[in-house]
């Protein structure tokens, strides 16, 4: 008999909100975090607007001691910070320096998709080109390594169970959250530390804009360049921060009176082989519509009970394709078609961090009774204007949200689906 698995913590470093509660506000309030970025106008990049968090290098410094910031750059940061806020989030206190213990019953999961590009690039590098090895320092592998997230938080908390990073793309944050689902369901951990993280950097963004696959048209206007499902999308935006959901058996929630904000009743991970239309950048569609079902099956309910969806949607070619994915995954018409939204259009695209943050965005909602506006979208893409009504504009009070489903897509032609329920008793 498996284990019900709910969330009891969350913390989030978006680039709109840094915290819970600013961030519910800031997705209510339709707040975008994307903003004219000098550094890519310098650097000739075509798109020239990105989300990140605002003052991080003073929160960071709130959060850690010197000895530790030596070894946290911005990937890591937005991690461990998403981890503290979460453990504490729980009802949970920090280890006291010192404290030799052991936490046996609690693992760490948090990935990214490229990681520490930003250390590699300006450090690691430039002094080794330069002949200068013994100045890196002995904390750079710290900083670089695919691990280093999940590393610095298991030592934080004092993690005793599976500590790892995971990495798959545009789906890593939400493949960390199912991963971590199935270890408590069967009993391996009692909790779980996970999500992801992406560091701020022209190094991980310059990529896409080589690929021509990023906004471009509005570096005068960054608030408005983020359309998921609108006919002027032109690309997404780059984005990047972190954040962390604590998973707990349920068991051991009620026992010691937590605190529950939602319940993790499925989710599901799969690949559509690059055939049939998929390819390195776009999914295959069955391998889609397989993954949605899988998820649907494994919580153990009927498609016609998704309330609303919190799609992948990123602002390109690819977004009416998921709409119509969904539609045959769920067999829901336009008529009947649950809600659906995309926190993308506020945070532009984290990358490895994007699950993450747009699961803690879809637990807010579950917990709170809303749902939060798309933005830029009021010229709904014509090949889904059949389901434009399904399409909150400004935010929706929706006390009876019971049960969202959470996408993400990834380059590789991987997918994930997590299943998410307003937690009852039953």
């Amino acid at each position: 008999m498996r284990k019900r698995v709910v969330v009891t913590g969350m913390g989030v470093a978006a680039p709109n909100a840094h915290g819970i509660e600013d961030f519910e506000q800031a997705l209510r309030a339709g707040r975008s975090g994307i903003r004219f970025q000098p550094l890519l106008e310098e650097l000739k990049f075509g798109c020239q607007i990105a989300g990140v968090p605002e003052n991080f290098d003073a929160i960071r410094k709130s959060y850690f001691d010197h000895e530790k910031l030596m070894s946290i750059n911005d990937n890591i940061g937005y991690a461990s910070v998403s981890a503290v806020d979460a453990w504490k989030d729980a009802g949970f206190n920090l280890p006291e320096s010192g404290d030799d213990n052991v936490d046996w019953d609690t693992g760490v999961i948090a990935g990214s998709g490229i990681g520490g590009m930003d250390t590699i690039a300006q450090n690691v590098v430039p002094m080794i080109n330069e002949g200068r090895v013994r100045r890196l320092g002995s904390r750079i592998v710290e900083q670089v390594m695919s691990s280093g997230t999940s590393a610095r938080i298991g030592g934080i908390l004092g993690a005793g169970n599976q500590v790892t990073s995971n990495s798959s793309a545009c789906s890593t944050g939400n493949e960390a959250i199912i991963d971590s689902l199935w270890r408590i369901r069967i009993g391996l951990a009692k909790r779980m530390i996970a999500g992801g993280s992406e560091g701020a950097t022209p190094y991980i963004w310059g990529g896409f804009d080589a690929m021509r696959v990023i906004c471009r048209k509005y570096n005068d206007n960054p608030t408005a360049g983020s359309r998921p499902l609108s006919a002027s999308a032109c690309g997404f935006v780059p984005g990047s921060g972190g954040a962390m959901l604590l998973l707990e058996d349920l068991e051991t929630a009620l026992a010691r009176g937590a605190r529950i904000y939602a319940e993790v009743i499925g989710g599901a991970v799969n690949s559509g082989g690059q055939r049939m239309g998929g390819s390195m950048t776009a999914p295959n569609p069955e391998g889609v519509r397989k993954c949605i079902r899988a998820a649907v099956a494994d919580a153990g309910i009927n498609p016609a009970q998704v309330d609303a969806i919190n799609g992948h949607l990123t602002a390109t070619y690819a977004d009416p394709g998921e709409v119509k994915n969904w539609a045959a995954a769920l067999e829901r018409t336009p008529e009947n078609f649950p809600y659906i939204n995309s926190t993308k259009s506020l945070i532009g695209h984290c990358l490895g961090a994007a699950g993450a943050i747009e699961s803690v965005a879809t637990v807010l909602q579950i917990y709170k009774g809303f749902l939060h506006p798309s933005i830029n979208c009021e010229d709904v893409h014509p090949d889904i204007a059949e389901f434009a009504a399904k399409i909150p504009h400004q935010c929706m009070e929706f006390p009876d949200l019971k049960i969202v489903a959470k996408a993400g897509f990834g380059f590789g032609d991987v997918n994930s689906c997590i299943i998410f329920k307003k937690w009852e008793e039953k």
